[in-house]
């Protein structure tokens, strides 16, 4: 996935909006544009963002591979030429999006130019450069901040992992902290400048502020969307209530009360994750009895097998060729960063990225041989595919039909790392392939990880919305972030936190502003987008254990919606390949209902909630 670098964005409404009645009065004075005025603007628009677009990613991936002073100066400058190159197309389109005679696609079209920004800048001088400075210097802080493990350093990835694997309270908690302490206190000032200027662009360009722009790019009102986001919370929040209560009571007796109270919020660096958003490396403390032991571990059938982290990317490439998909070509072999460099500073978070809109695809990584990272790889080279498939679009609909679309993709193909697939691909011994009364372990195990998800996908940005429109001042970006995790995740920190600190920075979507609720749809359109394809691939025995590798009618299915890129609205291109024009959490639900069946019955008697 390219951060802040797409060339295109999916829009809210195509009603007329504040910004164009702000030029309402330049445009009175000039020619009424016409509707071939409006397609030759585009066609100008659109190549120079393209041929922008390939120098911009270019810097960008320097920068974030290979961190210096000097590449952080090399980024920031070609960042500010994109966003002024963008800021200009996107007011201009809002005059063109006046034209009598519009065609429909021209329309969407011009939305799209207007939404494309993460970040807007305002059009005062050297508001640009600012803005890009400042995101710059909030994402290289990220990618060379270091946490202590008994009192010594510790990177980024190493740090995620020795989170996953320790069992002592007091080193997780030193982790946690330490983190939270050297990486996201120090940008408070920064994130602070950077959402006011932000937020000046996006008033220039129509919005109320930068949260109302992200969240009018889903086909709808951005208030509509917002209700959107909370229904889909409402169908399966009880899931993950029971969860949270289930997952509770096993770290009580794991820990002690002293640690963990039976009741209340978790303590959120028992999780084994260092943001509390995905607990499956516990897995073992809740693993019940019998049932709980799945008789393998990905990350030790990796080891035992002498997977690398490349034989691992090629495993992930594979899992696409059985579905028809052609090969990754040469370059992102050769380009690729698939395992830290050993020399230099890079950003650690997993990523894709597209450099030329066409072919030019890699992945950006610090690979560790264990299972988590099996599962990043296939979705990461999700999004590759995804990128590949759209390039016969128009640049504007060089995107996912919706950015959960783009996350969503790699999550519902990881889905299929089943024990089938594992045996099919000769990691798993055929006769440890763990029986039908394993099935509430297997289910327990993705739910630690998918169902755990879901609130903390949804507060990133919730809490971002209400930076934007105020509603959080800078006075309360600490208590408001502990309220939201409190609120939805039932966690607390394991220590107190005031208003010096800024826990939010030590998640590295908050200083690479990446936009979050994309990982929340992503996480139940996976779960609509595997059970359409189980379904297309006549998989009879239960859900979870469906595996659709090497079934090439569903790769063909699925290629087709993946062409269509940003060119349709996203309920077309949903319906396209699972027949459905909602999203909706009742897949997931579905998928996991004899697992929350057996939570509910080890709930009795419990008080569950927070």
């Amino acid at each position: 996935m390219k951060i802040a670098l797409s060339l295109a964005a999916l829009a809210a409404a195509l009603a007329a909006s504040p910004a164009i009645a702000q030029q309402a009065p330049a445009a009175a004075q000039a020619t009424a544009p016409t509707a071939a005025d409006a397609e030759a603007f585009l066609a100008r628009a659109e190549k120079a963002l393209f041929d922008q677009s390939i120098v911009s990613s270019r810097a960008a991936w320097i920068n974030a591979t290979y961190i210096t002073d000097d590449t952080d100066a090399i980024s920031s400058y070609f960042g500010a030429i994109d966003t002024k190159q963008r800021v200009d197309f996107a007011l201009k389109a809002a005059r063109f999006a006046t034209a009598p005679g519009l065609s429909e696609e021209t329309k969407r079209r011009l939305t799209l130019l207007r939404t494309a920004l993460t970040l807007p800048a305002p059009t005062a001088p050297g508001a640009a450069e600012e803005l890009n400075d400042l995101a710059t210097r909030l994402q290289s802080a990220y990618g060379k901040g270091k946490g202590t493990l008994k009192g010594q350093p510790i990177n980024g990835s190493d740090i995620e992992e020795q989170m996953g694997a320790d069992r002592n309270p007091q080193e997780l908690q030193e982790m946690w902290v330490s983190w939270h302490d050297n990486v996201g206190a120090p940008m408070r000032t920064d994130y602070a400048k950077l959402v006011g200027i932000a937020n000046a662009g996006a008033k220039e360009l129509g919005f109320a502020d930068t949260g109302t722009m992200w969240r009018s790019k889903y086909d709808m009102p951005a208030d509509d969307f917002a209700k959107l986001t909370d229904k889909i919370w409402a169908e399966v929040k009880p899931l993950y209530d029971e969860l949270h209560c289930y997952t509770r009571t096993k770290l009580n007796e794991k820990y002690g009360d002293a640690v963990q109270p039976k009741t209340g919020p978790i303590r959120a660096d028992l999780l084994g994750n260092m943001w509390a958003q995905e607990w499956g490396n516990i897995y073992d403390i809740v693993a019940p009895a019998g049932a709980g032991d799945l008789g393998y571990d990905v990350t030790d059938l990796l080891k035992a097998k002498n997977y690398d982290p490349v034989k691992m990317v090629k495993a992930g490439e594979g899992f696409y060729s059985s579905l028809g998909f052609d090969p990754l070509p040469q370059t992102f072999w050769e380009r690729s960063q698939i395992v830290k460099p050993r020399d230099r500073e890079v950003v650690c978070h997993a990523s894709a990225w597209d450099i030329d809109n066409k072919n030019d695809i890699r992945i950006k990584m610090c690979t560790m041989v264990n299972g988590d990272d099996f599962v990043t790889i296939h979705h990461e080279l999700g999004h590759n595919y995804y990128q590949r498939a759209y390039q016969i679009q128009k640049p504007l609909y060089l995107d996912g039909a919706n950015d959960g679309f783009h996350e969503a993709i790699g999550d519902f193909v990881a889905l299929s790392i089943t024990p089938d697939y594992l045996v099919k691909i000769g990691l798993l011994d055929p006769a440890k392939v763990p029986g039908a009364d394993k099935d509430l372990g297997l289910l327990l195990r993705q739910a630690m990880d998918k169902v755990a998800f879901l609130p903390f996908g949804l507060l990133v940005d919730k809490w971002r919305w209400g930076v934007f429109d105020g509603s959080i001042p800078q006075s309360q970006y600490e208590k408001s972030w502990n309220d939201l995790r409190l609120q939805y995740q039932g966690i607390v920190p394991p220590v107190a936190r005031d208003e010096t600190k800024f826990d939010a920075g030590g998640k590295y979507h908050i200083p690479g502003n990446t936009p979050y609720t994309r990982y929340f749809l992503a996480r139940v359109l996976q779960f609509q987008f595997y059970e359409a394809a189980c379904r297309q691939s006549g998989w009879k025995g239960p859900l979870h254990r469906c595996s659709f590798y090497g079934n090439k009618a569903v790769g063909e299915k699925l290629n087709a919606m993946l062409a269509m890129g940003a060119s349709k609205p996203w309920p077309d291109a949903l319906q396209a390949f699972t027949g459905s024009r909602q999203m909706s959490g009742k897949a997931m639900v579905d998928y996991f209902a004899p697992l929350q069946k057996w939570l509910i019955a080890q709930n009795k008697g419990k008080s569950c909630g927070w």
